[in-house]
């Protein structure tokens, strides 16, 4: 996940949630990714602001993830092609 920076400045921040609703040891376990949005005035800030990208940046790079996972199912199919004959 990505720092997200709004058009207003904003920064969309990653924020990851364990947790367990109570039941038993393996029941019950709630695990989230969500976005905590932070302004200027937040101390992580400035920190973050470098490293964020906008939410057409974003949108970019998930195309480009997108068009480049043709090629590699490809060679991958081919590779797998050629070891069902070993």
């Amino acid at each position: 996940m990505y720092v997200i920076r709004l058009p207003d400045g904003t920064l969309r921040v990653p924020h990851s949630v364990l947790g367990d609703s109570g039941e038993g040891r393996d029941e019950g376990r709630i695990i989230a990714q969500a976005y905590v949005e932070i302004g200027p005035g937040d101390p992580d800030y400035d920190r973050l602001l470098p490293g964020s990208v906008t939410e057409e940046e974003m949108e970019d790079r998930r195309r480009e993830w997108r068009d480049g996972d043709e090629e590699l199912l490809r060679v991958f199919e081919e590779y797998k092609a050629g070891r069902s004959e070993d």
